[in-house]
């Protein structure tokens, strides 16, 4: 009891010194197929211009912020001491450098939840946006994007009464028209430990992000506050012997084999997210995560191998 006390009065100090804030984070995909979901053919679109507004109770704006995603298609919105932001929502607003032509229109807006909410810090997670091209692409499914007004079938005559026509020639049989297939690599089931992932004639996977990245860019404010601003991703792979350092070292390899493979068990967003969870949650949780991803990452309970090659 005396152990408790005494640990509580510290994190009470430091919560004491402490200023309260509010962090909202979401992503903004292209919607390639414009089928109003996320899907294989879709990516996250960086530059995007993303504007939170909170109504109040008489319709009016109380609170309005605009902010840009990047590169991995994120964003992030903090707020000084702890407002109410249940009410509010946000929703793609502009086009940037790297919309690349997927800002005809944009999908729907999206309201807060809160995932997160102690020692005066809250925490805001947003279901994904999308912003759409102004057709579908070639390569989309035809089911993506079904014609909503068909046109009417003519009705078709009775024949004439009369002697039967000489038979004609059965036509031949119509030349399928379906578009080719294209392999796409990340179809293939794939798990690679950390330890490959450093090797050098593997280093052309890292397509993505690079081993220069800061974990504070691709993981977000938590993890920056908890491994500093100056952390590469790289960097991040030679952690071992804390629980913290293990859960970065295999969050991030399990980020770089949800980009390589779709049948990972963890998409990008999950990773990111469990990971910071974890993080402001006990040193339990941590080992945890960071052993849920380690057994990810080595293809247990899904058989999945590492399908690298050697890189020319």
């Amino acid at each position: 009891m005396e152990l408790f006390f005494t640990a509580f009065l510290i994190v009470a100090a430091a919560i004491d010194g402490a200023c309260g804030y509010a962090v909202v984070t979401g992503t903004v995909f292209c919607d390639q197929c414009k089928d109003g979901q996320i899907s294989l053919f879709d990516y996250p679109l960086n530059g995007v211009k993303v504007t939170m507004a909170c109504p109040g109770s008489d319709g009016q704006l109380t609170m309005y912020r605009e902010e840009t995603t990047n590169w991995l298609g994120n964003y992030a919105m903090r707020f000084d001491g702890v407002p109410d932001l249940t009410r509010c929502y946000t929703q793609v607003s502009g086009s940037g450098q790297g919309s690349n032509g997927c800002m005809a229109a944009a999908g729907p807006a999206q309201n807060l939840r809160l995932m997160f909410n102690m020692f005066d810090m809250e925490m805001y997670n947003v279901d994904p946006l999308l912003a759409q091209p102004a057709e579908p692409m070639p390569f989309c499914p035809r089911s993506a994007n079904p014609n909503p007004n068909p046109k009417p079938v003519a009705p078709v005559n009775p024949p004439p009464v009369g002697p039967p026509p000489t038979p004609l020639q059965p036509p031949s049989p119509p030349v399928s028209q379906s578009p080719p297939t294209v392999p796409v690599p990340f179809l293939e089931a794939s798990a690679c430990p950390h330890q490959t992932w450093m090797l050098p004639e593997y280093r052309c996977y890292w397509k993505v992000v690079t081993p220069d990245t800061r974990v504070a860019v691709v993981f977000g404010l938590i993890a920056g506050r908890q491994y500093g601003p100056d952390m590469t991703l790289g960097q991040t792979m030679m952690g071992r012997g804390d629980p913290y350092r293990t859960l970065l070292r295999e969050g991030t390899t399990a980020l770089l084999n949800s980009y390589t493979s779709i049948q990972f068990p963890y998409n990008p967003l999950d990773v990111i997210q469990r990971t910071n969870l974890a993080l402001i949650g006990s040193t339990r949780q941590v080992l945890h995560t960071a052993l849920s991803f380690m057994r990810a990452n080595s293809g247990t309970g899904t058989n999945a191998t590492c399908t690298f090659t050697s890189c020319k």
